[in-house]
């Protein structure tokens, strides 16, 4: 069956949620990276799905999903599809943006969450202080307000390498992938759009209250700031660990998908 025939829409409080849902037993929900949508999951799917039902989501206004037509929180979308899906408490796993949602839930809908994995990510109040990472950032938001979209792609996909690598270091398939679903995005939005998302808050604070089991995952050629805001996020909360994959940055999961499927695999065994 293909992607595109595997796809479910769920009739949220604010248009229609796209999201993928295979395999049986104990629920594993996959939350996807900015700008992109639950493809990145490819090669994660099937395997989880041997033994897992697992539930990839597009985030709202990424991939298939609605746009927002009022303010919205992304954990609130998530629980209102493990609601509909009857799918809680799940095992949480997300990359980058997708961590931040994870993150967000473990705060605000503990109820949900039987454990979480947050990859490439911490809480949605982290800033990264790299000047490498800044400068990107300026980049992206300078272009996309210019709806310069090369522009806009080619300062985007430096995120792949990292800083201490070129795109030529990088396996063409992933920039590939990822620019076709940033492009599929980007269609749905247009420059000046009104930012509609509304952000959680008080954030390291409370961490200290999850009690379920954390798994932080980072590619050893991240940035340093992500990597020890992922480290603070799992040593404040009650049950957190952090561990490294070599030889990859912050698209882990598409760089190194068997390391990045036997660690969740492992950490499933676990809980």
């Amino acid at each position: 069956m293909t992607a595109a025939a595997e796809m479910k829409f769920f009739t949220s409080s604010d248009g229609d949620l796209a999201y993928r849902e295979a395999g049986s037993g104990d629920p594993v929900v996959l939350l996807h990276s900015g700008f992109v949508d639950h493809h990145v999951f490819d090669d994660h799917i099937p395997a989880l799905a041997e033994t897992h039902r697992v539930i990839a989501a597009d985030i709202r206004g990424h991939g298939a999903s609605a746009n927002a037509s009022r303010p919205f929180r992304w954990t609130d979308d998530l629980a209102e599809l493990l609601d509909h899906l009857d799918a809680g408490p799940a095992v949480l796993v997300g990359v980058s943006m997708g961590g931040l949602v994870v993150s967000d839930t473990l705060l605000e809908h503990p109820e949900l969450v039987r454990a979480a994995v947050v990859c490439g990510a911490s809480t949605g109040e982290f800033q990264d202080s790299d000047p490498w990472h800044r400068g990107i950032q300026a980049e992206t938001a300078r272009t996309l307000a210019a709806g310069d979209l090369e522009g806009w792609l080619k300062a985007f996909l430096r995120y792949v390498p990292g800083p201490h690598r070129t795109l030529d270091d990088i396996d063409p398939d992933i920039p590939r992938r990822l620019r076709e679903m940033a492009l599929g995005t980007l269609a749905k939005h247009t420059p000046g759009e009104r930012d509609r998302l509304v952000r959680v808050t008080d954030t390291w604070p409370r961490l200290p209250k999850v009690d379920v089991p954390v798994l932080t995952l980072n590619g050893a050629l991240d940035t340093p700031d992500v990597i020890a805001a992922a480290r603070r996020l799992a040593d404040s909360v009650q049950h957190g660990r952090a561990e490294l994959i070599d030889g990859t940055g912050h698209y882990l999961n598409m760089e190194k998908p068997a390391e990045f499927t036997a660690a969740i695999r492992t950490f499933l065994k676990s809980l």
